[in-house]
């Protein structure tokens, strides 16, 4: 039985719970097609809306000194747990739906291992948050020892490192979850970043890890034979918008590398997950990636949609 990992990002699951109930409906039946199709399926979906509406409610309770400060790892784990549940339940009604039997959906909170020495700590980058002027930011700055930053000419937010993921700390039991052919949904909003202590323990951080580079790396640890990141385009393409476009539906890691240095995929789009769908190849030359929109990925997959990379 083939072992696949799905990347879905989190702005497909809306920004409201009730965006989500219904849009998670839709996730449910393309991973349920491919549970037919006799994949073990992990689902590792984004978290940036929610754990940002989860982040500001604290905030703004903080600041009316209605609740105590809720930091990053903790908004994380809440957006890890109310998007598995409504996940959870979607496949699982379409498993009943389709008379798929003895295939149980489980949720894991997940722990994402990130090097304390990571220079992304030196020089956070990823926003976070709401906007503040620049003198409130200033306030915030001094009184807190956080960082905020100009963002998109909105005004200032916080922000925090991306450090790269080095390992999962339920990597063992991940495995176990998926040799017993259940559908894992994990890995949510690029894991809580944890890092490791002295003694052997490990504490979260605040900081976001990219959710595609850490799809990934689940990916890695779990030996999947196929990486799929999920987008709102059928396909990856180069000359993007223009009238020369042209949709590529299999490239190798030296056309994608050349095409990167042509500066084909956007920073803040498709070259990330370009990124990573080349590093899973890297490390799995044997495997496959694929990057598509969810509603042909079980098409993606038999090599009828989508774009794949391979190592050569």
């Amino acid at each position: 039985m083939k072992r696949i990992v799905i990347a879905l990002g989190g702005n497909a699951l809306g920004n409201t719970s009730e965006e989500q109930l219904e849009r998670v409906r839709i996730t449910a039946e393309a991973v349920v097609d491919i549970v037919k199709e006799g994949y073990e399926v992990v689902v590792c979906h984004g978290n940036g809306p929610q754990v940002g509406m989860i982040n500001l409610a604290f905030e703004k309770g903080h600041e009316a000194l209605i609740v105590p400060e809720m930091h990053l790892p903790e908004c994380t784990a809440m957006s890890q747990g109310y998007i598995g549940y409504h996940l959870q339940q979607a496949i699982d009604q379409e498993l009943v739906k389709k008379q798929i039997q003895d295939t149980v959906v489980i949720t894991m909170l997940t722990q994402v291992i990130v090097d304390e020495k990571d220079p992304a700590f030196q020089n956070p980058t990823k926003p976070i948050g709401r906007y503040y002027d620049e003198a409130e930011a200033g306030r915030l700055m001094e009184e807190t020892g956080k960082k905020y930053a100009e963002d998109s000419g909105r005004g200032y937010r916080r922000v925090v490192a991306s450090p790269q993921p080095v390992s999962i700390y339920e990597r063992i039991s991940l495995n176990t979850l998926i040799n017993s052919h259940h559908v894992v949904i994990a890995g949510g909003g690029g894991g809580i970043p944890v890092v490791k202590e002295p003694d052997g323990s490990y504490h979260g951080v605040d900081a976001v890890v990219d959710k595609d580079l850490a799809a990934e790396k689940l990916a890695e640890l779990v030996d999947a034979d196929a990486f799929v990141i999920l987008t709102a385009v059928d396909k990856v393409s180069i000359h993007f918008g223009k009238p020369n476009q042209q949709d590529l539906s299999q490239i190798t890691l030296a056309q994608a590398e050349q095409y990167i240095k042509e500066g084909h995929f956007a920073a803040g789009s498709m070259l990330p997950k370009v990124k990573a769908a080349m590093k899973f190849i890297e490390q799995k030359k044997e495997g496959v990636s694929i990057i598509c929109s969810l509603e042909k990925a079980a098409e993606a997959l038999s090599g009828k949609a989508g774009t794949r990379i391979i190592s050569k």
